[in-house]
């Protein structure tokens, strides 16, 4: 299973170099993708699925003969390891931030001989993000806790603090955003109430977020978004995954939060 180029058989274990490879009009490569691939509709259709986000059906892998496998951060080290051992070639993506998600499209354009079209992919993207900052940059900038879970409460990763500046708000825990590990965004309920967020966005990884809860919360009452009724659920397959679906639909809802659905719509016409 030494590797070629260009790569004919791709596994993905995450979503976004998969909905990368659909978007390049690559997808004729993939042979093998993640549980939680869901963009575009027809993957699960398409692909077998050999991987949850943090284990892997090695043998299945195995036996569908990858030229490459797409990985994504540490959190699968043990089985880029074994796949190494097994002399399958791997490329691990680690990208936190939104300049990392663009070069992810542009190394998988790349590794599949189709660097023009992931340059245009990466390029209109990042067009698109200067275009929508601009629609709101002489506005009020709402303060924003981004809740990426509930026990222990995380606050939002790079790419989602970025994206909530693009929208027009201030994440109110943009410093930790910074920190690779979930553990670096540990946050306490006291934290949240001080810092006064007046919109309160929440993805909870693979569990639907319940907004009752949230209001629930001793000394939350005090909190703006609470008393004004401004807790957004944010889908995770639109938010929580470091590509293109952050860079547009996720984007896409936190400017509907933001300002409104109208307005939303109105920028990602533009």
């Amino acid at each position: 299973m030494a590797g070629r180029f260009p790569p004919e058989r791709i596994v993905c274990l995450t979503e976004e170099t998969v909905e990368t490879l659909y978007l390049l009009g690559e997808q004729d490569r993939i042979v093998g993708v993640s549980g939680y691939a869901v963009r575009p509709p027809q993957v699960r259709r398409e692909n077998p699925r050999v991987s949850a986000f943090i284990s892997a059906d090695i043998p299945k892998i195995l036996a569908l003969g990858p030229d490459l496998v797409f990985t994504f951060s540490d959190l699968e080290a043990d089985i880029v390891a074994e796949l190494i051992r097994a002399g399958v070639t791997v490329h691990a993506f680690n990208q936190r931030d939104i300049a990392g998600i663009l070069t992810m499209i542009r190394t998988v354009g790349a590794l599949v001989a189709a660097p023009e079209k992931a340059e245009e992919l990466a390029g209109g993207y990042g067009e698109r993000h200067r275009t929508i900052e601009a629609c709101f940059r002489d506005r009020p900038r709402p303060k924003i806790f981004f809740e990426e879970w509930d026990e222990q409460l995380i606050s939002g990763i790079g790419w989602v603090s970025e994206l909530i500046r693009i929208a027009g708000g201030d994440d109110v825990f943009a410093e930790k955003a910074r920190a690779k590990a979930a553990t670096g965004r540990i946050v306490s309920p006291d934290d949240v109430v001080k810092t006064a967020p007046d919109i309160i966005l929440a993805s909870w990884c693979g569990k639907k977020v319940a907004p009752d809860r949230i209001r629930q919360r001793p000394g939350w009452d005090a909190i703006p978004a609470v008393r004004n009724n401004r807790i957004f659920e944010i889908k995770s397959p639109l938010i929580l995954q470091p590509g293109p679906a952050a860079l547009t639909d996720g984007l896409d809802a936190i400017v509907a939060a933001l300002h409104g659905a109208s307005q939303a719509n109105d920028d990602a016409a533009a």
